[in-house]
């Protein structure tokens, strides 16, 4: 990560800037995981829980077989004063490789999603997702 950002706010936006760009970009690139996330890292999605890094890796990896092509736009960013608190507010593209459990068609598939993180040393340690899943299954079912 960038250190040249002088406030804890500007950091922590650098951090998840910084996340969204490398992970959930075109590279995918999940060792940026050990770099920017506590090993302790939970994260909060659709209702379940995935906590440490190794898991949250595979988690991604999972993801990524069933939804192809993603690329992540980061519409805003910002966090509180102290540096320990970042949102992001995101759209995403990719295509249907079976993602929702439907058969893996190709088909383009959106959504938007927010993301609250807490931060901790600098890095990632807690995330809590909300993204329009429903709205995107039902692009595909109907």
């Amino acid at each position: 990560m960038h250190e040249s950002h002088s406030t804890p706010s500007e950091r922590a936006v650098a951090l998840a800037t910084e996340f969204l760009t490398r992970v959930w970009g075109p590279a995918h690139d999940l060792e940026a995981i050990d770099e920017l996330m506590t090993e302790d890292y939970r994260i909060w999605s659709g209702g379940a829980l995935v906590a440490g890094r190794e898991p949250f890796k595979e988690w991604v990896r999972q993801f990524q077989a069933i939804y192809g092509d993603a690329h992540t736009e980061i519409r805003e960013t910002f966090a509180n004063a102290a540096g320990d608190r970042v949102v992001s507010r995101w759209y995403n593209t990719g295509v249907n490789k079976g993602i929702f459990g439907l058969p893996p068609d190709g088909r383009p598939v959106s959504f938007t999603g927010i993301a609250i993180w807490r931060v901790e040393g600098g890095r990632l340690a807690e995330c809590w997702v909300e993204r329009a899943a429903l709205e995107s299954y039902r692009s595909l079912t109907e």
